[in-house]
């Protein structure tokens, strides 16, 4: 698969097999190199190099926190809709936002994940302990919402399903669909769409690389046309395709 630019500070491999119900990838990055990162609506906890725990909630706009070059960071990302679950909270809770897991956990617990995690010589070791803390916190884990997952599969598709469709689908009304959509991804289904879609766009972009031109990409990925896909690029991410779309 080609490697964009959006993508050069960031390496994801699978979680470990036991765990692939409630992990969809692994990951290392340079922080200082995420100048323009792809916003998604998972839940991710992250190990960063000076010792601190996060949990990053989805959002709904690329971001930079600003960190040196080679502020390396490790972390595990949640499927969609499971990091609520695991993690007993609603994903609107952490919208936009990186917040550090001592808030969440207190002092005592997230120092002695950090302390553990730390204790590694090696990513490869810090992402194993990362991966045993959420088999530690399947026990008490609340239910995924099926129902949240099935619509957001309605939703990444080139043509996705109205609200009105997936209202009466799912026998919710509008209003629960979007309370039910907001707990678990953090917002309602209109902007999971939007999210889904540029998400879509990149992953076109990757596995065919030089190959795309910008009307047809917008067209495969379930825009209206050039002009739609652009005003998205720039609202989500800030940057023009032509930017967002060079490879590495």
């Amino acid at each position: 698969m080609a490697r964009l630019v959006v993508d050069a500070w960031l390496l994801e491999r699978r979680p470990a097999p036991d765990l692939a119900d409630r992990l969809v990838c692994a990951w290392r990055g340079d922080l200082g190199q995420a100048q323009m990162p792809l916003p998604d609506e998972r839940l991710d906890l992250v190990w960063v190099d000076d010792g601190s725990l996060w949990l990053s909630g989805p959002e709904t706009s690329s971001w930079s926190r600003g960190y040196p070059p080679g502020t390396t960071a490790v972390g595990v990302g949640f499927k969609p809709g499971v990091g609520p679950s695991m993690l007993n909270l609603a994903a609107s809770e952490v919208r936009d936002a990186r917040v550090r897991l001592d808030d969440l956990w207190g002092d005592r617990d997230a120092r002695e994940l950090a302390e553990r995690v730390a204790a590694h010589p090696d990513d490869r070791g810090r992402v194993r302990e990362l991966e045993t803390a959420v088999r530690r916190l399947t026990a008490d884990a609340r239910p995924v919402d099926e129902v949240a997952v099935e619509v957001r599969a309605r939703l990444n598709q080139p043509r996705p399903a109205k609200v009105l469709e997936l209202s009466r689908a799912t026998g919710l009304s509008e209003r629960q669909l979007h309370r039910r959509c907001t707990a678990a991804f953090g917002y309602g289904p209109a902007v999971l769409a939007r999210m889904l879609r540029l998400q879509r766009a990149l992953r076109l972009a990757r596995s065919d690389k030089g190959q795309w031109r910008l009307a047809e990409l917008a067209a495969v990925a379930g825009y209206f046309d050039q002009q739609h896909f652009t005003h998205e690029v720039r609202a989500i991410m800030g940057t023009t395709p032509t930017r967002l779309l060079r490879f590495s």
